[in-house]
């Protein structure tokens, strides 16, 4: 994985999950909050901190449903990176099992 991508922070991991499909902001919070039983709530102001850095970065990028609403999607390269995360977060929990565990 690009060092500039990892690790991803539980909003950033939750938000591209909920790209693929098109979703505006309010969506986006709405589909997190609901994947995780509504222990992750992320309100605007980080959703869309991180929505920017995520277009700058070419993640997502923008999906014309409406013309009054900002849709977003993720792209190639932020399949690439969340399927790197994932990856990543399997190797921790294979550890972490393997310890606790005594394995």
């Amino acid at each position: 994985m690009d060092k500039k991508h990892q690790p991803l922070t539980e909003a950033v991991y939750y938000i591209l999950l909920s790209l693929q499909t098109p979703l505006h902001g309010y969506g986006i919070m709405q589909n997190i909050k609901y994947m995780t039983g509504g222990r992750v709530k992320i309100g605007a102001g980080t959703l869309y901190g991180a929505i920017n850095t995520l277009l700058k970065k070419n993640l997502i990028s923008e999906f014309k449903l409406d013309p009054y609403k900002k849709d977003y999607i993720i792209t190639e390269q932020g399949k690439e990176v969340l399927r790197q995360e994932l990856f990543r977060l399997r190797e921790l929990v294979s550890n972490g099992e393997k310890i606790l565990e005594g394995k």
